[in-house]
């Protein structure tokens, strides 16, 4: 898979994402979450420094998709589904 093949397929999720976001059937604590997993890979303050070698970004690897695959599972499947049907015709 080519690096514009995995570009194009972040796309989508992002885009899957914030259509879950405002998707009034999704439960508030699955929103709090992806914000969180949002809100600290935006940020420039990590709880282990990005300079420290690999463990570092070790954190950023491991603390978002733990909390994004937490919040997908409290998401109703349908939901899910439906802003992947959404992302993908955008």
């Amino acid at each position: 898979m080519g690096l514009k093949a995995v570009f194009n397929n972040f796309k989508k999720e992002l885009k899957t994402y914030q259509l879950v976001l405002k998707d009034p059937r999704t439960p508030k604590s699955a929103k709090i979450l992806l914000g969180f997993a949002i809100g600290y890979l935006l940020s420039p303050i990590d709880l282990i420094p990005d300079f420290i070698p690999i463990i570092g970004h070790l954190d950023d690897l491991v603390i978002v998709p733990l909390l994004i695959t937490i919040a997908v599972r409290l998401i109703p499947k349908q939901v899910l589904e439906e802003c992947k049907a959404k992302a993908r015709d955008l």
